[in-house]
């Protein structure tokens, strides 16, 4: 039975943990490690998520076996960040709406004919403009849904030829060039759009490089992403691994996110020190703790960021190696990883409405293209 006083006093270990997590006091390391600060002293507790419940360094726990109040600290960190909704909803366009005023008055104004078919335009009888209804698409030969259709499946790992067969299948008679400039070109209009969101990314990143070809040469692709919510946040080609400037990397990765990590997570190599102590280290509390004892088993390793890897490695085989350093088609895969693929570690959803980013619309590639255009 439990007393009234080991009941007050439980109900005292929850309020201060509630307390130490709302004034955040909290170090995420990764899914598993916290370090939590202590109320009357500038020390810091371990609390580790193990298969039988969290675990704590205090005395608390240690000595006296009982649920203390840096632990409720995490549990009550962990239930605000599940209960936080989408704060940015990109909304599928209205079609049928004037582009000017967002009026549906509007009536059939004639049809154009040209070289890419017949276009329905349309009067608004609120303002007196001419619209189309074919936003983001406008002059091309195929429809929204082939095109559309060709991304997704060259981004899943299909070749370009491989997309072209499948779309002489579907009665579309395209070259493997013309899918490719489809790709270069809403890539580069995603890819202005999608800079202008700021993504909810947690406060433990991960980096590591993947080596590439590039006409033939080996260059090295250097990543940074968020390792809650699997965000890719920033990329870098370099000519070589251990002697590359990557600060730019982690300079556009704070302004992306709009703030610098609390834990960053790397191996051992002597530039990602370098770039750490040029952008994220700093002498103000809270500082940024960069982690460099990496080891594939235990407490710390960098295994989210090596399956990740292996995600691009699989997608970089298809093509061969990559045809030159501004390729479309990393930008492109930044943009399929982070809006479009749904990863199972992320309970199927998308590492963007991980970040409360939500795409509305079953077609999320045009939902972006048309959002872009606009």
């Amino acid at each position: 039975m439990i007393t009234t006083n080991s009941a007050n006093k439980f109900s005292l270990r929850e309020q201060k943990g509630q307390a130490i997590a709302k004034l955040n006091g909290i170090k995420r390391i990764d899914e598993h490690s916290y370090k939590v600060k202590s109320q009357s002293s500038n020390d810091e507790y371990d609390v580790l998520n193990t298969e039988l419940g969290f675990i704590c360094s205090c005395c608390d726990h240690i000595y006296r076996g009982v649920k203390c109040k840096h632990i409720y600290a995490v549990e009550f960190s962990l239930q605000l960040r599940k209960k936080v909704e989408s704060s940015i909803v990109i909304q599928t366009v209205d079609t049928l709406a004037c582009q000017f005023c967002s009026s549906k008055r509007h009536v059939k104004d004639a049809i154009r004919h040209n070289k890419h078919g017949d276009l329905q335009r349309y009067l608004c009888k609120d303002c007196g403009k001419r619209f189309s209804v074919n936003i983001g698409f406008e002059g091309m030969r195929a429809t929204p849904q082939v095109i559309t259709s060709a991304m997704q499946l060259y981004f899943t790992g299909e070749s370009l030829r491989n997309v072209q067969k499948f779309l002489r299948l579907q009665g579309v008679n395209k070259s493997h060039v013309a899918i490719y400039k489809w790709i270069g070109k809403y890539v580069s209009l995603m890819e202005k759009y999608v800079e202008q969101i700021r993504p909810n990314v947690g406060n433990a990143w991960r980096t590591d490089e993947l080596f590439l070809k590039v006409k033939g040469n080996m260059k090295y692709l250097y990543a940074l992403m968020d390792d809650e919510t699997r965000f890719w946040i920033a990329q870098q080609i370099s000519d070589t691994k251990y002697m590359a400037d990557i600060h730019p990397l982690f300079k556009n990765g704070k302004e992306i996110a709009g703030k610098r990590p609390k834990t960053l997570i790397s191996d051992g190599a002597r530039n990602f020190n370098e770039a750490f102590n040029k952008e994220f280290w700093t002498t103000k509390n809270p500082r940024t703790i960069h982690i460099r004892h990496i080891r594939m088993q235990g407490d710390h390793n960098n295994n989210k960021m090596e399956r990740f890897n292996g995600e691009v490695r699989d997608r970089e085989k298809v093509m061969r190696g990559l045809k030159k350093m501004d390729t479309p088609i990393l930008k492109g895969y930044q943009i399929f990883h982070n809006y479009i693929r749904t990863h199972e570690g992320l309970n199927n959803i998308t590492p963007a409405e991980a970040c409360g980013i939500k795409i509305e619309g079953q077609n999320k590639w045009e939902t972006l293209i048309q959002n872009a255009s606009r």
